[in-house]
Parts: structure tokens; C-alpha cells; sequence
């Protein structure tokens, strides 16, 4: 099964060579599919789910897109040390990561986040983060083990 999640969010390329080491901002998309088996039970009031799709918003919310809708994502790095801190007292959201932030290592730290909240039997499958409507990364849990 599959939910779509949309944020708000800027950043930069600390050290790129091309036009997003510039402060820019994107509208997210966020594809999360996880897998399992349908729960059976006739008396079972999540009979044919595999899991709410209520609780799967709810992680992805908690986990995600409170945290860096409407952000600027920083790589955490010793030479933008100053500017982190200056940014951080005029703006109150500012998520700084330990990866590049693009798109493919972002899915990488949201994988990790939504991975540990799942319930029993419910496995991440895959990620789908589109950064434009053209432009988009994939995570496979099967590429990732």
C-alpha cells in the first residue's frame, strides 16, 4: 500500500559546483509504500488492511513532515558553522542533517525514521521523493539490506 505526503521545504548544497549550492526551496512529494500480509481475522476490525493508512499518516507526519515542512535543511559541516547560527536566531526552523541534503540521502534519513515506527509484520517497501514534478529519487528496501 501506498500514502502520498507533500512538504514545503529549502536547501543547499554546501561544496556543489552548479547553481544548488544556492539556498532554494522545493515542493516535496513523498511516495511511502510499505508491505505485508492483509490481516485475516474476520472478527479483526483491520480485517483485509495491511495496516491503517490513518497510523501510516500519522508516523509519516511525526517522523517527517513536521520536522521539515516549511524548513531549511543544513548540512552540518565545520565551515557553516556561523552561518547555521546566524540563520538559527532569525528563523526557527532550520534541520541540520549529517548528509548532503539531496534527494537521494534525504530518503536514505527518512527510510531510518519511518522503518523504526512501523508495526509488527509491516515492512518499509519503498520511497518515491519527488523534489519538481519531473525530478524525483527512489529507495527500494531490497537495494538496502
Amino acid at each position: 500500500m501506498t500514502k502520498e505526503f507533500s512538504f514545503e521545504a529549502a536547501h543547499a548544497l554546501d561544496g556543489y559546483d552548479g547553481p544548488c549550492r544556492e539556498i532554494h526551496g522545493h515542493s516535496y512529494r513523498l511516495f511511502v509504500t510499505v508491505k505485508g500480509c492483509p490481516a485475516a481475522g474476520e472478527g479483526d476490525p483491520k480485517c483485509g488492511m495491511v495496516m491503517d493508512f490513518g497510523v501510516l499518516k500519522r508516523i509519516v507526519n511525526e517522523e517527517i513532515v513536521s520536522h521539515f515542512d516549511h524548513s531549511l535543511v543544513l548540512r552540518q559541516t565545520p565551515c557553516n558553522a556561523s552561518l547555521r547560527a546566524m540563520l538559527a536566531e532569525r528563523f526557527g526552523n532550520i534541520v541540520t542533517v549529517d548528509y548532503q541534503p539531496t534527494c537521494e540521502n534525504m530518503l536514505g534519513d527518512f527510510a531510518r525514521r519511518i522503518s523504526r515506527r512501523l508495526p509488527e509484520g509491516v515492512e518499509l517497501h519503498s520511497l518515491r521523493l519527488h523534489e519538481t514534478a519531473t525530478s524525483f529519487a527512489e529507495w527500494f528496501a531490497e537495494d538496502n539490506r
